[in-house]
């Protein structure tokens, strides 16, 4: 093979890699991560039912601390780091001894899908937190990812929830506005479809060192 033909290859190569995957189902994708399978959610099992009525409590008790006092965020998208904390106390209240999912290796890890794990009746589930607004909850704005992880979070075969709290802006402090919450819904993820997309991407090291492909024109201190 000639250098032309060699790169031709490669350029071949890098246009397929950027072409983004379609419609993925969630429970292929955690399976192939992790080994462990999303099951299913059963109207007909009165178990799932309970633990349902569970959240649905939950959910309830976690909004309304939310508006006692409202969150201080500058844009609506920073508001759902902090939903977790409420969720997870009102998750507690009722027993269901909600913690930071720990990853294969047996430690703990707050960054990542999922963001929390819950017993019921001595078994494992996970819950994802999420905020939204009226306006964009029918658009295609990315508001669900997740990325592979050699300290991967998912390590038990269970049903994967979502709950989500639709926040609106009561006020403001400064630059802060107050935020929130009149609705919720909880999600049972077990086949939501999902996109893939490739990024190329660099580091701090390689691109500032100058040896690495990039070539540093100019530099100096500033007086």
């Amino acid at each position: 093979m000639n250098e032309k033909e060699y790169v031709g290859r490669l350029e071949k190569i890098v246009k397929q890699m950027l072409v983004p995957l379609k419609d993925i189902p969630f429970n292929l994708v955690i399976e192939s991560l992790s080994g462990k399978k999303v099951l299913p959610f059963d109207f007909n099992n009165s178990g799932h039912n309970e633990l349902l009525g569970l959240l649905k409590q939950a959910a309830l008790q976690a909004g309304r601390a939310i508006n006692k006092t409202g969150i201080l965020r500058p844009r609506p998208n920073e508001v759902g780091n902090d939903i977790e904390p409420f969720v997870k106390k009102a998750l507690n209240d009722l027993h269901l001894k909600a913690d930071v999912p720990t990853t294969s290796s047996g430690k703990k890890k707050s960054t990542g899908y999922p963001d929390i794990v819950f017993w019921f009746k001595d078994k494992p589930y996970y819950l994802e937190c999420k905020t939204y607004n009226a306006e964009n909850i029918a658009t295609t704005q990315r508001s669900f990812y997740f990325s592979p992880s050699d300290e991967f979070k998912v390590t038990h075969d269970t049903i994967h929830f979502l709950m989500s709290f639709e926040i609106y802006e009561s006020g403001g402090s400064g630059r802060n506005h107050i935020y929130r919450c009149r609705h919720y819904k909880i999600l049972s993820l077990e086949a939501l479809s999902l996109d893939m997309k490739y990024e190329f991407n660099s580091d701090n090291k390689r691109m500032y060192s100058g040896k690495n492909g990039t070539i540093i024109l100019d530099e100096g201190k500033i007086a």
